[in-house]
């Protein structure tokens, strides 16, 4: 996994200008979530990332190699990726607006990277990947924030 400095840089100060810039209403390529939908469902993942929500392993321990394999790769996730913590109908909005929406993403963030460097060597429980550390949390959470970019056309 190289540039983690990079990816972490992005997700400090870029990603949620990216999501400012997206127009609530852009059509989606894939899945059934829309923008406000998206952004929310990030949120969800950072509080996952920074290890405030804790989720259950979903992925049996036996693959989890494989996961990590991928994982460090810089290989998207597939449009349509399943995701068993999520229904087949997206959650409804929590947020009466994108900027509401944001600056709790933003405020997600600044916690996630606040609390690896306030516990270096820190490492969380990722419901798919299993037990990350700062390196391959922000991996994740970078190859995730991406590919909901590219799912509304963001490249």
């Amino acid at each position: 996994m190289e540039n983690i400095a990079g990816k972490a840089d992005f997700l400090k100060h870029e990603y949620t200008k990216k999501l400012a810039a997206l127009d609530i209403n852009a059509e989606r390529r894939w899945g059934k979530m829309n923008v406000l939908q998206m952004i929310e469902h990030m949120s969800d993942y950072v509080r996952v990332g920074s290890g405030r929500e804790v989720q259950p392993l979903q992925t049996p321990e036996e693959y989890l190699p494989k996961y990590k394999e991928f994982l460090a790769t810089e290989k998207p996730f597939k449009e349509n990726t399943p995701n068993s913590l999520m229904s087949d109908t997206p959650a409804d909005t929590k947020h009466g607006s994108k900027e509401e929406a944001i600056n709790e993403l933003q405020n997600e963030l600044d916690h996630l990277f606040a609390a690896f460097e306030k516990e270096p060597g820190k490492k969380v429980i990722n419901p798919f990947f299993g037990e990350l550390n700062y390196e391959e949390s922000i991996q994740l959470l970078h190859k995730h924030a991406w590919h909901h970019l590219r799912q509304f056309g963001v490249e």
